[in-house]
């Protein structure tokens, strides 16, 4: 670990080169293959992008917006921004055309980096609404720069200090448009020493598929950076990730829950194929995996019976599952959503260690971590270096730290309502702190639901609970002034899918309407409910057709439910739940 650290992020591709010159910074898809970018050769590009972006009359503390999909030239653009004094803006590319408007607009971008031409049209159709935006520039065509010379380019990087702004990143709130989180240099700086506890540098690969519009791939990438370890990007088709893991063979691996849960999904189904006993032949070899992994914990070795049947169960399925993750992975990090308990059990008998953590925009990503040498299951770990965290009388959890933000861009009544005088940042999570200062988050204030009897009811455990059927994969709670909660389910569709085909089931193209798939979820609603209080239990429930997404608006970016516009657009479904009773 080099012993002192790029002041800002400015700075970062230059600093880099100096330490790791030589060594892979990037590795990434191309012919067919995987290929390499050295530390050397990202200044080199970076260099460019920042003398082109000068030459575009891009100024210190401009902003420049970023739209596209993780990739190479991503990162390029980014430091090349931040090395000309310029602020970057990220943007969502499956961002719709208001919200697009929305963020070019409140951020006052005058440059827009697109990723191809259909993106670079989308912007250029509202550009009437963005008066501040003067050039609209492809992402792969080289900018001309040779009129700026590098001096330039090194005055304006080392010119920035760690209170100067550094990015505008935009939350995708699950209400109204989305607020512009104000971010210095300081801030990133901050959030980054969170990473030593984690480990990483060189030799490492860190494989990312996380939209680096959001946080917390912005602060792999920069982690990854100041480690000299290597950024490994996917070849940009999300459903070939778990195929390319084997290819790319990463030491880290940071993710959203949901694909750890698919590939146990996937693990519990061929055991269910594999014989009547299969799932039980599972559950024995996890117990057994989760019993050696506690005394090796302990600083033990498993002996006698024991090694025997963990040696059998780790060359009959252990092995296999660490190799689909590449075979080489020393840890993975979680976080945005609750990662299923099981399958947190799943991974640590297979040899996997995988860390939950909790941050927000506002804080710059990282409020708490589990780690090596401080982990809880079940939690989202303590707080990060130099953090403060506290639980207020409501319940709401408060940080305050130097990776807190400086408030919302053009929004001084939200920044108020989120900064206190103090300094904590009121998050609007609901969580406990233990004996040992390990978090754990129980819900959202705002989704607090209170029936028509009087009754508030946090709906994310009794949802998260039915969500660990692999059949289901969403659960809404509905009954805010409604005398009882009741949900709408949808579908894990390759699950429900690989089952009937097991099974000799015809769903007949409607699996939401057959009954043996309502009974599936029945089951699962059954278990939630046996998990939860009783004024959260369900009284009745609907399977939807399809998913919620991202491109229909009940998702936001970052796949929070917008309940809002689902309560709204599925009315006559939830209506006809209270009638039938």
């Amino acid at each position: 670990m080099p012993c002192k650290r790029p002041p800002t992020l400015a700075v970062l591709a230059q600093w880099a080169a100096g330490q790791y010159g030589p060594q892979p910074a990037q590795r990434f898809r191309r012919d067919g293959g995987w290929a390499e970018l050295t530390y050397a050769a990202l200044w080199a590009s970076v260099q460019e992008t920042g003398r082109g972006l000068i030459a575009l009359g891009v100024r210190p503390g401009d902003r420049v917006a970023i739209l596209s999909e993780t990739r190479p030239a991503w990162t390029r653009t980014h430091f090349g921004a931040l090395a000309a004094g310029a602020v970057v803006v990220p943007v969502y590319p499956t961002a719709g055309d208001e919200e697009l408007a929305w963020v070019l607009a409140d951020s006052g971008a005058c440059v827009a980096v697109c990723e191809n031409a259909e993106q670079a049209a989308r912007v250029t159709a509202v550009r009437g609404k963005l008066p501040e935006l003067r050039h609209v520039v492809p992402m792969d065509d080289p900018l001309p720069h040779d009129e700026v010379p590098v001096e330039e380019l090194l005055a304006r990087s080392a010119a920035v200090t760690p209170a100067d702004l550094c990015a505008v990143v935009y939350t995708s709130g699950t209400t109204g448009l989305p607020k512009g989180c104000s971010l210095t240099h300081g801030n990133f700086t901050a959030a980054d020493a969170s990473a030593d506890l984690v480990g990483g540098g060189p030799g490492d690969v860190t494989y990312l598929y996380l939209p680096l519009a959001h946080l917390l791939a912005q602060l792999v990438q920069l982690s990854v950076v100041v480690r000299g370890g290597t950024l490994c990007y996917f070849g940009g088709r999300i459903e070939d990730v778990v195929a390319e893991l084997a290819e790319a063979r990463p030491t880290h691996l940071p993710s959203v829950p949901r694909l750890f849960e698919k590939v146990h999904a996937s693990v519990v189904s061929l055991a269910e194929a594999s014989g009547p006993d299969g799932r039980a032949r599972l559950e024995a070899a996890v117990r057994t995996g989760l019993e050696a992994a506690g005394l090796r914990a302990r600083g033990e070795e498993p002996g006698g019976e024991l090694l025997a049947a963990w040696r059998a169960a780790d060359e009959s399925l252990f092995a296999q599952v660490r190799a689909a993750f590449g075979g080489r992975l020393k840890l993975a990090i979680t976080g945005a959503a609750p990662i299923a308990p099981q399958t947190l059990d799943f991974l640590r008998a297979c040899g996997i260690a995988l860390y939950e953590g909790y941050g927000m925009t506002e804080s710059t990503g990282v409020i708490t971590l589990n780690h090596p040498g401080a982990a809880r299951p079940g939690t989202v770990g303590r707080p990060a270096p130099g953090c403060e965290v506290r639980i207020a009388q409501d319940g709401e959890v408060l940080a305050r730290g130097p990776g807190v933000f400086a408030g919302y861009r053009n929004a001084p009544a939200a920044t108020a309502g989120t900064l206190d005088a103090d300094g904590w940042l009121h998050s609007g999570d609901l969580g406990a702190l233990d004996a040992d200062g390990y978090l754990t988050i129980t819900g959202r204030k705002k989704d607090l639901i209170i029936t028509s009897g009087g009754k508030n009811l946090a709906p994310s455990p009794v949802e998260f609970a039915v969500q660990q059927s692999r059949w289901v994969s969403r659960a809404v709670l509905i009954g805010d002034r409604r005398p009882y909660p009741v949900a709408l389910i949808t579908l894990d569709a390759e699950e429900v899918g690989a089952w009937a085909v097991r099974e000799g089931v015809d769903l007949g193209g409607r699996p939401a309407r057959h009954p043996a798939v309502r009974a599936l979820c029945a089951e699962a609603v059954e278990a939630a409910n046996a998990a939860v209080s009783r004024p959260s239990r369900i009284r009745d429930f609907r399977i939807l057709d399809g998913d919620f997404t991202v491109a229909d608006g009940t998702l936001t970016p970052t796949l929070k439910l917008r309940r809002a516009v689902i309560a709204e657009r599925y009315a006559i479904e939830i209506n006809a739940l209270y009638d039938r009773k």
